[in-house]
C-alpha cells in the first residue's frame, strides 16, 4: 500500500484525492478480506508517508463533523458544501475531477451515475451551460462519486451506503453528512484493523523507507547501469550524499511505523522492489530480516553469476557479505491477477492461479516459497465489485488447499526454509528488472538534475548552520517527498497526459518549497512545465508489468 505526499507541506492542502478514495475503497477491502477467512495469511506493506496521510484526513473529517473546521481536501470539503460556489471554473473541475473513475466498473455499474456524467460531459463540451446547472446536479454527482468509489465489502454491509445508492438522486445536505460520516469511520478504523490482524499473527506488516525513494539510486546512480548498459544518465553523476539520505528515510519511515502500529518490523519492501548490493547491505545493517525484488532481479543476478535459473525463484536468497534474506517476485502470477484475472470470471481466475501453483509444487523437487506481489490499490477498479468475488474465492481455496499454505515472508525464515547463497546481485526493480521507470528517459533524467539542484542548496544551507532546528526538521521533511518515487514513475510522454501533468505540477511545488524553507530564490526553470504525456498505457499507467511484453 503506498501513495506518495499529495498535501503541498506549506499549506496542508491535498492537492490530489486518490489517499482517501484508495482508503475507503481498496485498503478497507483487503483487510476485510483478510479478516472473513480465518486461515489467511498475507504480508502488507504500508509506505509510511501515507500512514500519515491517513491519519490527517482521519483528524480533519473528525474536527470537520465535531467542530466544522474546512477540510484541506477540495474534493472532500466540496462533498459537505452547504452552499456550492456560483464560480464557473470551480464547478466545472468539480464535474470533471468527479468522471476520474473506472468507466464500466465504477461509472457504468449504477445507470443514474452513467446518466450524470453523460450529462457532465456534455456541460463540459459546452462549458456556458455550467451557469444555468443548479447545486442539486453537482451534488447529487458528488455523492455518486463517493458512493463508486466506496469498498464493495463496505456496500454489502453498511446499510447508510445502501441506502443511499437506493435512494439514488436528490441528496439532501444531511445525506452528504452521513456519506461523510461514513468515510470518517473508514478512515479512522482502518489501521488499527490491520494492526489487529498482525498481533494476532495472521498477517504480517512491512515498511519501505519513508516517502518512498528508489535506494538503489540515492546510493549509486551509476547502478542502473548494470541491468541497463546503455542507458543514458542525467548531468548528475551522483545524489549528493546519498547514502545518508537513505539512511535517514528508513530511520524515519521505522520511526512512523512504530507510532502507528507500536512494534518494529521484521521486514522492509524497498520501494518498488529496488535493490542493489550497497542497498541490501544498509538494509542488513538496519537489522531487517528480509526484504523483497522482481523475479527478473534475480533471473538477471543468477545470469551473471552463471547459475542456473530453473526455479530458482522459488527460494529466498542470502546475499554475500549481509544478513538479510532476499525473496523474489514470481512476476508471471502477481501479473496474471494485475493485467488479465479482471477480465475472467472470478472462479475460472482462482482455478487457473491454484493450478499454475500446484504445478510448481509437482515440478519442485523440495518445498517451494512463491511470492506473488501486488500493489495494494491498483488493480481492483478493473474487476468486477472491486474484485471482491475474486479475493474472497482465492484466500478461502488456498487456505482449504490440502497442499498450499499461505505464510508470511518471516514465518518462512522461522520455519528454516531453504535459502540460497547469492554471489552478487545486478541492480534493478520490480518492473522489467531494471531502474527504466525512473531514470534514462530524457524528462526522468531532467527530473533527477532538478533533485540534485535542490539538495546542494540544502547541503549550502546546512552548511551555513542559518537554519533553526525547526525549520530543519521541516527541510528536512520536505526534501524526502522531493526523494519519492512517484514524480520519476510518471515523467515521460508515454503516460496519460493528465497524470503526468498533475505529477509533475506537483514535483515542481515540492522543489519550489524547500527552496523557500531554505531561503533561497526557486530556479526559473521551476515555474515551466517539462514533461508531458501523450501515452495511453495499460490499466491506466498506475501499475506497470514484471516484464517487458
Amino acid at each position: 500500500m503506498h501513495q506518495p505526499e499529495y498535501r503541498d507541506l506549506e499549506t496542508g492542502e491535498f492537492k490530489l484525492p486518490w489517499t482517501y478514495l484508495h482508503v475507503i475503497k481498496d485498503y478497507v477491502d483487503m483487510v476485510a478480506h483478510l479478516e472473513a477467512v480465518p486461515d489467511a495469511k498475507a504480508v502488507v506493506n504500508f509506505a509510511p508517508i501515507l500512514l500519515e496521510q491517513i491519519e490527517d484526513y482521519s483528524n480533519q473529517v473528525n474536527s470537520f463533523l465535531r467542530d466544522r473546521v474546512l477540510i484541506k481536501d477540495p474534493l472532500l470539503a466540496a462533498l459537505v458544501e452547504p452552499c456550492l460556489p456560483a464560480n464557473t471554473e470551480y464547478r466545472l473541475k468539480l464535474l470533471h475531477d468527479c468522471r476520474k473513475a473506472n468507466r464500466e466498473r465504477q461509472i457504468h455499474r449504477y445507470p443514474l451515475f452513467r446518466k450524470l456524467t453523460e450529462m457532465a460531459e456534455w456541460i463540459q463540451e459546452h462549458p456556458d451551460a455550467v451557469n444555468y446547472l443548479n447545486d442539486q446536479f453537482i451534488v447529487d454527482v458528488l455523492v455518486w462519486y463517493h458512493l463508486a468509489w466506496m469498498g464493495e465489502t463496505v456496500k454489502l454491509t453498511d446499510a447508510r451506503v445502501q441506502r443511499l445508492i437506493e435512494q439514488g438522486s436528490q441528496f439532501s445536505c444531511d445525506d452528504r453528512i452521513e456519506l461523510l460520516e461514513i468515510i470518517r469511520d473508514l478512515l479512522s478504523k482502518v489501521l488499527h484493523r490491520y494492526k489487529a490482524l498482525a498481533i494476532k499473527g495472521r498477517i504480517e506488516l512491512s515498511v519501505t523507507p519513508y516517502a518512498h525513494p528508489i535506494m538503489p539510486l540515492m546510493l549509486n546512480m551509476q547502478s542502473a547501469s548494470e541491468a541497463m548498459p546503455d542507458v543514458k544518465l542525467p548531468e548528475l553523476e551522483h545524489y549528493p550524499g546519498g547514502e545518508e539520505r537513505v539512511k535517514w528515510q528508513l530511520q524515519k519511515g521505522l520511526e512512523t511505523f512504530r507510532h502507528f502500529f507500536g512494534f518494529e518490523p521484521e521486514g522492509c519492501w524497498p520501494s518498488e522492489g529496488s535493490v542493489s548490493d550497497a542497498t541490501l547491505k544498509v538494509l542488513s545493517d538496519f537489522g531487517f530480516k528480509w526484504a523483497a525484488s522482481g523475479g527478473n532481479v534475480l533471473h538477471n543476478s543468477l545470469h551473471a553469476a552463471d547459475m542456473a535459473t530453473n526455479e530458482s525463484v522459488y527460494f529466498p536468497f542470502l546475499l554475500q557479505s549481509t544478513e538479510i534474506a532476499c525473496f523474489f517476485r514470481d512476476d508471471g502470477l502477481s501479473d496474471l491477477i494485475g493485467f488479465e484475472y479482471s477480465k475472467w470470471h472470478a472462479d475460472d481466475a482462482v482455478a487457473d492461479l491454484i493450478k499454475h501453483l500446484e504445478n510448481i509444487a509437482d515440478f519442485s523437487k523440495t518445498q517451494s516459497v512463491v511470492s506473488i506481489i501486488m500493489d495494494g490499490e491498483n488493480a481492483w477498479e478493473y474487476f468486477p465489485e472491486n474484485g471482491y468475488h475474486f479475493l474472497r474465492a482465492l484466500y478461502q481455496r488456498l487456505a482449504e488447499h490440502p497442499d498450499i499454505e499461505l505464510t508470511t515472508f518471516s514465518e518462512c525464515l522461522k520455519q528454516n526454509v531453504s535459502i540460497k547463497p547469492l554471489p552478487t546481485l545486478v541492480a534493478g526493480s520490480w518492473v522489467y528488472g531494471t531502474f527504466s521507470t525512473w531514470i534514462g528517459d530524457v524528462d526522468k533524467n531532467y527530473g533527477w538534475d532538478m533533485l540534485g539542484d535542490v539538495k546542494k542548496a540544502f547541503d549550502r544551507s546546512v552548511e551555513s548552520g542559518r537554519l533553526s532546528e525547526a525549520v530543519l526538521a521541516i527541510a528536512e521533511k520536505q526534501l524526502a517527498v522531493c526523494e519519492g518515487s512517484d514524480w520519476f514513475w510518471w515523467f515521460g510522454d508515454y503516460n496519460p497526459g493528465e497524470a503526468v501533468s498533475d505529477f509533475e505540477q506537483q514535483y515542481r511545488l515540492n522543489l519550489t518549497n524547500l527552496y523557500r524553507l531554505l531561503g533561497e530564490d526557486p530556479p526559473a526553470y521551476l515555474a515551466l512545465s517539462f514533461t508531458q504525456g501523450s501515452g495511453a498505457p495499460a490499466m491506466g499507467g498506475a501499475m506497470r508489468r514484471g516484464n517487458i511484453i
